[in-house]
């Protein structure tokens, strides 16, 4: 008994308010005082009660998603775990007007106690202090014991509470913390069961996205997908259940298939930094360059005015667009390389930033200066350049490596591929993918020679002087570079159907001829390319209903 310390009493407890709008801090501040707690402190903003955090450690923090102009609630609980002002012991209560899924999807995954809709009700402020408060000094030991990660005695509280009839209105939180408890001690078995049990007295999300989670940590994969189906067509549970499956994709380095549904994930809660940052990586892996920019824009735009803002965020957004610009054709590539010369300039005119990144912002300009087909102002910029890391981050060494191999330079571009996968050597989520990422690159950057758009303009010529296997050959390595390009896929189909005409195709052409027609296959073409692609189906023999791919889940 003498381990634990005793719980604070409500005259003792400390509250911080944190909104922009002084009623709510009235309201709340009367509705403290009915439940006796007096030591209120209020805040307008981020900085402010940022301040407040740096001079006392408060017991209950309520945040407004809506703080103004500086940062919005949700950066405001990041940065207040990051730096402990908020910890396991923190009753943490979020404010918010309001509720659309994207928003409550993205404050359930911070895991606040409580969610509470504006405009506030006082008896409902009321009521819910004190099932908090009650929470906190009734579940005290079993609190303890959480914030000390000691799952075995956490459970073993849980349990003697779940015995006292005085403790039924916490139940549910009960049963769901000796689930989440199982899971930590990686009793999976137990957690199974226990979830199972759980199941038949409740339909609550948890307790089946509990049970899904234990069984895929089992790798029990047909009972969890089964599970899932049911799960991703509820409201409740889609957005985690996505998540789950992404997580499960990625261990079984099925990376398309967990692209496809940390993609879904991403879109139902757009703003975790980290799962944008996955979905990069991934969108990389699987060719996706409108993906990849879309994931690196998203984490610019979210990140603003966050502890996760960086210049590098825009370094990363313009890379990807000189990416999406290498792969389209000039008109397109000029409007693209538009937009990345404003922002490279906004990002030029930051102060410091400039000087900070200038190697950097000097391979970037040379890269926009060869998809506009100025080479020797390119290499003028990239002569000067070598193929080592110079403690740069892997980032900026694969933008560099990018700009050798557009610029022909193959032996420094090689070279600098082979230390930068040395540079990504470890264990996490990031390191595995980019090192999958980077075995691709070495392939194709030591088997093709040219970017997209150049293999697509190469094709054009040789197609109209009449050289079809080697517009074939451009086509085929293009598709390689960009899987999704329809484009491509069209005119490597057009080809074939010359090729075919000569003779019969071989396998590796047969191959090929799969691979664009799936690139095909989709319901979103325009209708002048759905008229091509049927032109071109029937003259090949490709029979589209051999090209669906049954959905999973």
């Amino acid at each position: 008994m003498d381990k634990f310390p005793p719980p604070v009493d409500n005259a003792d407890l400390r509250v911080l308010i944190i909104d922009n709008q002084s009623l709510v801090h009235d309201q709340i501040i009367h509705a403290l005082r009915e439940v006796g707690i007096t030591k209120v402190s209020c805040a307008l903003n981020a900085y402010h009660a940022l301040r407040e955090c740096d001079n006392q450690q408060f017991d209950f923090v309520l945040i407004a998603f809506n703080i103004s102009h500086d940062k919005d609630g949700f950066h405001l609980f990041e940065e207040l775990k990051h730096h402990q002002h908020i910890t396991d012991k923190t009753t943490v209560i979020f404010l918010s007007a309001e509720t659309s899924h994207e928003l409550v999807n993205c404050i359930v995954e911070l895991q606040p106690d409580d969610f509470w809709v504006k405009p506030l009700d006082r008896k409902r402020i009321e009521s819910r202090l004190h099932y908090l408060i009650s929470i906190r000094r009734k579940l005290h030991k079993l609190l303890h014991c959480l914030h000390q990660r000691d799952y075995a005695a956490a459970i073993y509280y849980a349990e003697r509470h779940l015995n006292d009839l005085q403790m039924q209105e916490f139940h549910p939180r009960l049963k769901r913390t000796i689930g989440e408890c199982l899971m930590a001690l990686r009793e999976f078995d137990q957690a199974e069961q226990h979830y199972l049990n759980v199941s038949e007295q409740c339909d609550h999300a948890w307790v089946h996205v509990g049970l899904a989670k234990s069984l895929f940590r089992q790798k029990k994969a047909e009972a969890g997908e089964a599970l899932v189906e049911d799960l991703l067509e509820r409201d409740d549970t889609r957005f985690q259940v996505l998540d789950l499956m992404a997580q499960f994709y990625l261990e079984q380095e099925a990376y398309d298939k967990a692209y496809e549904k940390i993609k879904q994930a991403s879109s139902l809660a757009p703003r975790n930094i980290e799962r944008n940052r996955r979905l990069w990586d991934l969108a990389r892996l699987n060719r996706d360059r409108h993906g990849q920019l879309k994931a690196v824009q998203n984490m610019a735009r979210f990140a603003k005015n966050s502890i996760h803002d960086s210049p590098e965020l825009t370094l990363n957004v313009i890379r990807s667009t000189l990416d999406l610009a290498t792969s389209l054709s000039q008109d397109e590539a000029d409007q693209l390389i538009k937009r990345a010369d404003y922002d490279m300039t906004q990002l030029r005119s930051k102060k410091g930033v400039g000087r900070e990144l200038s190697d950097q912002l000097d391979v970037i300009r040379a890269r926009m200066l060869c998809i506009s087909n100025q080479k020797r102002d390119a290499e003028a910029i990239m002569q000067a350049k070598r193929p080592d890391l110079n403690g740069l981050s892997m980032e900026d060494n694969l933008d560099k490596m990018k700009a050798f191999h557009e610029l022909g330079m193959k032996e420094h571009c090689l070279s600098l591929l082979d230390k930068i996968r040395q540079q990504i050597e470890g264990d996490t989520f990031s390191s595995h993918v980019v090192d999958e990422y980077l075995k691709q690159e070495e392939i194709e950057r030591r088997d093709i020679s040219f970017t997209t758009k150049e293999l697509k303009e190469m094709a054009a010529v040789n197609y109209k002087e009449n050289r079809m296997m080697p517009a074939y050959n451009n086509l085929r390595q293009a598709l390689q570079l960009s899987p999704d390009n329809r484009q491509i896929a069209l005119s490597l189909l057009k080809v074939l159907t010359q090729l075919n005409k000569k003779d019969l195709l071989n396998e590796e052409q047969v191959e090929t001829m799969y691979r664009a027609a799936r690139a095909l296959s989709g319901d979103t073409l325009p209708a002048s390319q759905v008229q091509k692609r049927d032109q071109y189906f029937t003259v090949l023999n490709i029979d589209q209903e051999s090209l669906r791919v049954p959905a999973d889940m």
